[in-house]
């Protein structure tokens, strides 16, 4: 699964903004929490805003600015198994691979 390749590791426009205004909403409401600010006002307060930036990330995300494909499905285990098998069946098969085995077996027999 490592060795797949993303094209888009959710680096949209609408996913940074709701990143970064959810870390300064709550910057800002735990900094006036430790200054002494009422703990429930504040917390209601980073509350609101986070659920204003979720809708707005949406309204970004409806206008072309988020994820243009569907997220792709990971495999199955019994898919990756397979096609792990498959592809060390496939190295194994290679004239180089059988060489460099029995090298390895020569000098382990030494």
């Amino acid at each position: 699964m490592a060795d797949e390749h993303h094209d888009d590791h959710g680096n949209t426009v609408a996913a940074w903004f709701l990143t970064l205004s959810w870390i300064v909403a709550w910057t800002v409401a735990s900094v006036a929490i430790i200054f002494g600010g009422d703990l429930l006002v504040w917390t209601a307060i980073g509350l609101g805003v986070s659920i204003v930036c979720a809708v707005a990330a949406g309204v970004m995300k409806q206008a072309g600015l988020g994820r243009t494909a569907p997220r792709p499905v990971p495999p199955t285990r019994e898919e990756w198994e397979a096609a792990r098998a498959q592809a060390e069946q496939a190295r194994t098969d290679t004239p180089d691979a059988k060489d460099s085995g029995s090298e390895e077996a020569a000098v382990a027999a030494k």
